[in-house]
């Protein structure tokens, strides 16, 4: 890694920790100058503002909890346990909520969808990997796999990203991906345990 590169990851590094103990509104660019123990020039040369900063952190959150969905992959699981445990790798931590939550502020409404797009850009490959073993194993019977992976990620987020979805919506949801992937029907109902208690019954 270049000198700057690794002075830009360090800065990020710092970021993180103080967005995630004191929250993003709560840390100014000159707490984290002053952390860094860095000039504001400098912090300028890497960040145009602290909201480019924010963006770039939750970016290095993505990258890291994308290590973790390409261990799924190796893992001794069955297929459909490996979509499910691939989408979980990309939910923040409860430690990083108040970094979540910075992106649902008005002001960072672009950023909050040039996000999701990026999200969304990762766990497609990962999980069209984990649909060709299915297929492979005779667990599901579909074309198109990215598209259809795209699709799923997409009304996933929609129902369940805000919490306020209910029992008809965990049991439409598996309809339509045991659906979508061509599998046999009760193939993804595993997905109800996992989620019914977040659900309105």
């Amino acid at each position: 890694m270049r000198k700057g590169e690794k002075r830009k990851q360090e800065l990020l590094t710092i970021a993180y920790r103080m967005f995630i103990t004191r929250g993003y509104e709560n840390t100014s660019v000159d707490d984290i100058i002053e952390e860094a123990g860095i000039a504001k020039g400098t912090y300028y040369y890497y960040f145009e503002s602290k909201e480019q900063m924010l963006e770039e952190v939750i970016g290095m959150m993505i990258e890291s909890e994308k290590m973790t969905a390409e261990q799924v992959l190796a893992a001794p699981i069955p297929v459909p346990q490996k979509i499910a445990a691939v989408i979980a790798s990309f939910s923040p931590s409860p430690e990083e909520q108040p970094i979540e939550g910075a992106l649902m502020r008005a002001e960072n409404v672009l950023m909050h969808i040039k996000i999701k797009e990026k999200l969304i850009e990762t766990v497609v490959p990962i999980l069209t990997r984990i649909v060709k073993d299915g297929i492979r194993e005779g667990i599901f019977d579909c074309n198109n796999i990215p598209e259809r992976v795209r699709l799923m990620l997409i009304v996933s987020n929609e129902i369940f990203d805000d919490g306020k979805f209910t029992k008809k919506d965990i049991d439409v949801f598996i309809d339509m991906t045991e659906k979508l992937l061509g599998a046999e029907p009760g193939t993804m109902s595993f997905i109800r345990g996992l989620i019914r208690n977040q659900g309105k019954k």
